[in-house]
């Protein structure tokens, strides 16, 4: 079974950047697509950026559009959402989620394996 976790988060002021690292284990045949969501108290868990296995195509919530990029190491089963100019609003817990089915790569329940996440904390 593929497992993914999470690393990279930490506490920064705003306009600061960050990189998120998502490494996966098991059976990772090469072809998972990996999303990154984020939740907040009281909030859905929000799509944030995806991307096939093969880097060709990427995703991106409206909200990181411009400011988010993902990226692919496939030779070590890792993939990097770098944030840069962080704004409080990006505060939450960010997880990684991993999928063999690319049809709801934006979707929440389009994925089957989730980490524990890590907290991104953005202060004024």
């Amino acid at each position: 079974q593929l497992q993914v976790v999470e690393s990279g988060g930490g506490s920064v002021q705003a306009g600061a950047s960050l990189r998120l690292s998502c490494v996966a284990s098991g059976h990772t045949f090469p072809s998972y697509a990996t999303g990154w969501f984020r939740q907040t108290p009281g909030k859905e868990r929000e799509f944030v950026a995806a991307t096939t296995w093969s880097g060709s195509s990427k995703y991106y919530g409206d909200s990181v559009k411009g400011r988010f990029i993902i990226s692919t190491d496939n030779p070590k089963n890792t993939v990097h959402l770098q944030m840069l100019d962080l704004a409080p609003e990006d505060t939450g817990v960010y997880y990684c989620a991993a999928t063999y089915d690319y049809s709801k790569m934006r979707a929440v329940d389009g994925y089957t394996y989730w980490g524990q996440g890590t907290q991104v904390t953005v202060s004024s």
